[in-house]
Order: structure tokens, then C-alpha cells, then sequence
């Protein structure tokens, strides 16, 4: 326990805390925008029952930001050693949850990602991020990863696996998306850059196999590949069966991605691909939510329409406005200059996470302040992307704009704990 609030007080990283409150507070004007009527009652807090507020997204988010706060004191005052030493504990915990919830949750939206208790829902998903941030980081400060141990690596692998593999069970495929963004953290502790360069090419090769003729990649490989012996004809006999084996790996992910494209993703997957490939394939069925996104954006110009003005937002042209697509809200109604403000917001809080994180003197404080920072930017920039059609639809939130009380609620617990662990460190250094 600190010595003193006040010394903790000290303690605890301002400028990240109100960077946050900043970012809730435009979260807040987006969400009551988004869900904006005029036609609704004159002064509702006055005229409305609590039931009948409860039917308004901007009254319940008041309710979520409340009690994220009260959250806040409580993790702020946990001993940063009980993080340490229950990673574990609350990594299997919320296993245990994944699985129940998979189980017993009924479908909404195709997805059995959602417990039901009484008024309120709570998607358990978003709650693995920082249980398994914690677990990875605390095996990670056992282990060494730029000694290259494969067992070890195979251990931190499942670690990381287990979680997105029971929530894409519950068929939440965007969610489980964001445990990818581990790697990234995962770098910073020595993991070979390798590892993300076959990553990432292995994309592109998938992307390059949907959009060009298949004879047209073959052919460019095969000369990419006789150019690379050709160059290398001293060391050809000890190249010549691993660069065949890779050429012959990469033609297999060629002509594989049909068979991966029809056969393994589900029809609203291939939908949302079809759509970011070709923005006008279906603009009145899943590309529709992109197609307002974009002319709400659009429509903001420089300086916007002006708050609750905004025509796309107040008539409802986007279906998901104040959860996922909360960011065409913005671009409408307080425009480009709006639009960028958020961003720059977004990548301020980015590199105080990283400053913070590289500050730690312990492994486990480090790689779970990368762990934060990874998952920040993944949702940040998968959720603009989709809001623009750059990227995929895969129905992530905007950290702390988009409405709920889930998505708040984790993200509130991923930064603080954060600088709840930063702030006993300065006070270790300061005995």
C-alpha cells in the first residue's frame, strides 16, 4: 500500500490521466450526439424516470464513466506486487469465463460473446485483453526470449492463443483479431523481427492472391526466385532446397486462399472482404455502414456541421453510430480539424504509454506497458480504418469514444493498471 496519498499522489502520472479524462469527456459529446433525437423530451434529467433514462445511450454511458472512475481508485490503490503475483490466477479465472460464456451466453448478432446480468451486459472478451496482458508479462520476466528457448516460446505462444481461439469460438472474430497485436510487444523483448516480417509478408501475399491473377503471382515468384539463385550461384547447392521449399509454401498460399476464402471464413466474413476490395459490391446491404461512414465524414468538411447538427448522425444513416462507427460522428460534426484533434489525442496517449512503459525498471512492467500500447494502437487504427473503408469491418470499438460499459471498463483497467505499477515504482525510488 503507499506510504501516503499524498505521496502517491505524486506518484501517479498526470499528464496520461488527463489525456484520458479528456478523451472520455469527447467520448461522452460523441455518444450523446450519436444517439441525439429531437424530437425527445426538453430537460429529460428533470422530466424522465430512471427507467425511461435507461432507454438513452448517453444516460447509461454517464452511469458506465461513473463507475469506471470509482474503478480507477480501486486499482490505482492495489499494490502494484499483486498484479505480479496474480497474473496467473486472474488469466485462468477469465479462461474459465471465456468458456462459460461460450456456453451459456445466447446469440446477439451471431455471437455468444455476451453475459446477460439482469439490466446490464458484459462481453468478457474485452476483459481477457488485460488478463492476458498480465500473464504474458509475468512469464515473460521469467524467461529470456533473445535466448531463443522453443519451449518456452511455444509456452508464451499458447498463453497468448488460448484466449482468442475460445472467443473466436463464440464467433466474435474481431475481437480475437486484437491478441495479434501482442507481437508488437513481444518485439520489444527480442523477439526476432523475423517472426513479423513472414507475418506480414504472408499477408500481403493473401491480399495480392484476392486481387491479381493467380498465373500472374506464380509467374512473378518464379522469376523472384531464379533472380535470388541467380545471384547466389556460390552458396546455390546449400540455398536450393530451402528456397524451393519457400517458393513452393508460397504458391500453396496462392492457389490455398480460395479454398481459405470460401471454405473457412463465414458468409458475412467474406462479405466484409469483398467489400473493402470493392467498395460498391453490395453498398445497400454490408458495405452500407462504410458507404454513410464515409459521406457522414465526408459531409464535415474543414470545420464540421456543428454539435448535435450533424444530418447523417441525427437521422440515423449509420446503423452501429455510437458504438463502432462513433469516429464518423466526429469527422460530421466537428470535421477534418475535429477529426484530427482525436487522432493527435490518440497518438499522444500512444507515446506516454510507451514513455511510461520504457521508464520501468522490472521486465514485467515494461512488456505490459508494450502489452497496452499494442492493443491502443490495433483498436485505434483498425477502428478509423473501418470508419474510412481502409480497413476491414470487423466490429472492434474506439477506446474510450465508442458507448458501453464493457469496452470503457477495460480499457480504464488496461492504463491503470499501468500507472498504478508506474507510480510504485517512483515511490521505490524514492526510499
Amino acid at each position: 500500500m503507499p506510504t501516503s496519498p499524498a505521496r502517491y499522489s505524486r506518484s501517479l502520472d498526470w499528464v496520461t490521466v488527463l489525456i484520458y479524462l479528456l478523451m472520455v469527456g469527447l467520448g461522452w459529446l460523441s455518444v450523446y450526439a450519436a444517439s441525439y433525437s429531437p424530437d425527445a423530451p426538453a430537460d429529460p434529467l428533470r422530466n424522465l424516470s430512471f427507467s425511461e433514462l435507461m432507454a438513452f445511450n448517453w444516460f447509461k454511458q454517464i452511469l458506465w464513466i461513473g463507475t469506471a472512475l470509482a474503478l480507477i481508485v480501486v486499482l490505482v490503490v492495489i499494490d502494484y506486487k499483486a498484479y505480479d503475483t496474480f497474473a496467473f490466477v486472474l488469466y485462468g479465472g477469465m479462461i474459465v469465463l471465456l468458456i462459460v460464456t461460450m456456453l451459456v451466453a445466447r446469440p446477439i448478432a451471431g455471437s455468444r460473446s455476451w453475459l446477460e446480468l439482469g439490466p446490464v451486459r458484459l462481453q468478457p472478451a474485452e476483459f481477457a485483453k488485460f488478463t492476458t496482458a498480465l500473464a504474458v508479462s509475468r512469464f515473460m520476466a521469467s524467461i529470456n526470449l533473445r535466448q531463443q528457448n522453443f519451449r518456452d516460446q511455444l509456452v508464451l505462444a499458447g498463453l497468448t492463443l488460448l484466449p482468442p481461439l475460445l472467443i473466436l469460438a463464440s464467433n466474435e472474430t474481431g475481437q480475437a483479431l486484437v491478441f495479434g497485436a501482442f507481437l508488437l510487444a513481444y518485439f520489444r523483448e527480442g523477439m526476432s523481427p523475423l517472426i513479423l516480417l513472414i507475418l506480414a509478408a504472408a499477408g500481403m501475399i493473401l491480399i495480392l492472391a484476392l486481387l491479381v491473377p493467380k498465373l500472374w503471382l506464380v509467374g512473378v515468384f518464379t522469376l523472384i526466385l531464379g533472380l535470388v539463385l541467380g545471384l547466389n550461384r556460390k552458396a546455390l547447392r546449400h540455398h536450393l532446397p530451402l528456397s524451393l521449399s519457400v517458393w513452393a509454401v508460397v504458391i500453396g498460399m496462392v492457389f490455398g486462399v480460395d479454398f481459405f476464402f470460401n471454405n473457412v471464413l463465414q458468409a458475412h466474413q467474406r462479405k466484409r472482404i469483398e467489400v473493402l476490395i470493392n467498395p460498391s459490391a453490395d453498398p445497400l446491404g454490408v458495405g452500407w455502414n462504410v458507404t454513410q461512414s464515409k459521406i457522414a465524414i465526408g459531409s464535415g468538411g474543414l470545420l464540421g456541421k456543428g454539435f448535435l447538427q450533424g444530418t447523417q448522425t441525427k437521422f440515423d444513416f449509420v446503423p452501429e453510430q455510437s458504438t463502432d462507427f462513433i469516429f464518423c460522428t466526429v469527422g460530421e460534426e466537428w470535421g477534418w480539424v475535429g477529426s484530427t484533434i482525436v487522432i493527435i489525442l490518440f497518438m499522444t496517449l500512444l507515446w506516454r504509454i510507451l514513455y511510461v512503459a520504457e521508464r520501468q525498471k522490472s521486465v514485467f512492467g515494461r512488456t505490459y506497458g508494450y502489452c497496452v500500447a499494442s492493443i491502443f494502437f490495433f483498436h485505434f487504427a483498425i477502428n478509423v480504418g473501418m470508419t474510412i473503408g481502409l480497413a476491414p469491418v470487423v466490429g472492434i470499438p474506439l477506446p474510450f469514444f465508442s458507448y458501453g460499459g464493457s469496452s470503457l471498463w477495460s480499457f480504464t483497467t488496461l492504463l491503470f493498471i499501468l500507472l498504478g505499477i508506474d507510480a510504485y515504482r517512483k515511490q521505490d525510488l524514492e526510499r
